[in-house]
């Protein structure tokens, strides 16, 4: 089924001022979700009002990036890096609100304080989505919104070892990393010998490492592309959570699949691979 597009206004950034090539692709975009039979350049260059020399340009790029694709009839579409973004936010904001009882379960198991978190899509940090904070009166407290670095936490360890290769390699290159305690993992071979237990076990521990006294156990989220989304983790004292790492790891695990399956993926099983 083919879909025409209606001419309407220029996407409003450009009268905001952003760059002209911005606009441009936000109005393919836009164009393309209303629809979903594709649309041929000479309609998106219309929508976009732009000549059909410079949006092609464009177009090739989106489509060697993954964003979309083009059929043998000339028509474009969305790709399938676009629709999985897509469906990485709408599972995100899903499972913040659906997770919140299983936050809760997990926190009464353990009796530590229990956390949500995700890759801050503007950033390379760890933002925390939603917690239920532990009832004990020494306890690791935390702000919903927050961000923390990737490589010293176990949330955002959790997150960052599954980060596609070429993102880790110059996340790893990029990021200056801060000697916050001893036992801090600053090191690019240290950090990538961690990430690969991660991945193998399914399972990031921190004792110490950002925080003096304070650790943290976390797991990682999946959705249904496979895609890691979200990690759920606890903390708590480090000598409290030492004494149980047993139970909390295997609490841990039993959360972050339960949230794995309310976004429809697989919950970890073994060896998770890296996307090239």
């Amino acid at each position: 089924m083919r879909t025409n597009i209606t001419a309407t206004e220029p996407h409003a950034a450009a009268s905001r001022g952003a760059p002209q090539s911005v606009s441009r692709i936000f109005s393919v975009l836009e164009s393309l979700v209303a629809a979903p039979g594709g649309a041929t350049l000479s309609e998106l260059a219309v929508h976009a009002d732009a000549p059909k020399t410079s949006l092609s340009g464009l177009l090739t790029g989106l489509i060697a990036e993954g964003c979309l694709v083009r059929d043998g009839d000339g028509r474009y579409g969305l790709g399938p890096r676009f629709v999985s973004l897509a469906t990485r936010v709408v599972a995100g904001r899903e499972l913040t609100m659906a997770a919140r009882p299983v936050l809760a379960d997990l926190m009464q198991a353990t009796g530590e304080t229990a956390v949500l978190g995700a890759v801050a899509p503007d950033a390379e940090f760890v933002t925390y989505l939603d917690k239920v904070e532990s009832d004990n009166p020494i306890r690791y407290a935390v702000t919903v919104g927050e961000r923390r670095d990737l490589y010293c936490t176990a949330m955002g360890k959790v997150l960052l070892a599954h980060f596609e290769a070429a993102r880790l390699k110059r996340y790893l290159k990029d990021t200056e990393r801060q000697q916050f305690t001893e036992t801090t993992i600053t090191t690019v071979a240290g950090l990538n010998a961690e990430l690969e237990h991660i991945r193998r076990h399914g399972i990031a521990t921190t004792d110490s490492e950002r925080v003096a006294g304070a650790s943290g156990v976390a797991a990682p989220v999946i959705s249904s592309d496979g895609a890691v989304v979200a990690g759920v983790m606890i903390a708590g004292p480090s000598e409290r959570m030492r004494a149980n790492v047993a139970d909390n790891e295997k609490h841990v695990r039993a959360a972050a699949a339960a949230c794995t399956r309310l976004v429809g993926g697989t919950p970890f099983t073994g060896q998770q691979e890296q996307n090239p």
